[in-house]
């Protein structure tokens, strides 16, 4: 008899409320996540990869959006915004949409020696090849944000006719990047392909002469750097997650 597969917890409560913003909605609303036990989330277009982690001992769950597999737990943020389509931070195409929330997140993360920025496409384009695009954290789309030139926070969009729905993942402390690989069945090379190539912000702020002691100081920098991007005159109410 095979094993029962852990609860999605936190990670599948986050699809659901994706999935309910989609439906074209009135005005924006955001929320932030914090997971507690681990969760494989896979993009919509990886189906071969959902069916080598049929034995993996976590949950695996698909997302709406593209992108590569992202290992959810403990050493992560999640946030998803969803905007009305004719927004002023939706109605400007893909890229525009990125950028304001890449910004944002860079924004919020730099602070306690950490410093990082959001990869514009003409920076993207002059750095060498990623590590690999099978995980989301393994390569870099414009206005990811990086520190020290690597990863520190993906980023997903899902476009509708009524509605936007972009979502973020940030590291705040080293994720299990062989559970990852475990789960897929991927090479154990990968695993550290995938620590070269990213950085969390423990560490970033370790390595700009911080302490990087509380990373549970991110979270309220975050929800305030959204909450500043949607509190705009003429706009409809912003409707935040609970304090």
């Amino acid at each position: 008899m095979s094993a029962r597969k852990p609860a999605a917890g936190v990670a599948a409560q986050e699809q659901a409320w994706n999935l309910r913003a989609l439906r074209a909605p009135r005005r924006p609303s955001w929320r932030v996540w914090s997971y507690r036990e681990p969760a494989l989330v896979l993009g919509v277009s990886q189906r071969e990869l959902q069916a080598l982690a049929t034995a993996a001992p976590l949950a695996v769950l698909r997302r709406r959006a593209g992108g590569g597999a992202v290992l959810v737990g403990p050493w992560m943020l999640g946030l998803s915004v969803a905007l009305p389509a004719g927004h002023a931070l939706a109605r400007d195409g893909l890229l525009a949409g990125y950028r304001w929330l890449g910004q944002a997140l860079a924004q919020a993360l730099s602070f306690d020696g950490a410093r990082c920025r959001a990869l514009a496409p003409q920076q993207l384009g002059a750095r060498p090849a990623a590590a690999r695009d099978w995980a989301c954290f393994g390569s870099l789309s414009p206005w990811e944000v990086v520190c020290d030139g690597r990863k520190i926070a993906g980023l997903a969009q899902v476009r509708t006719p009524g509605c936007v729905l972009l979502a973020a993942g940030v590291l705040l402390q080293r994720p299990d990047w062989e559970l990852l690989c475990r789960a897929l069945r991927q090479p154990a090379r990968e695993a550290l392909r995938l620590e070269r190539a990213t950085i969390d912000w423990q560490q970033a702020a370790r390595l700009g002469g911080g302490s990087g002691d509380d990373p549970g100081r991110v979270r309220p920098r975050l929800r305030a750097a959204v909450a500043a991007c949607l509190r705009s005159p003429g706009e409809h109410p912003v409707r935040g997650e609970p304090a």
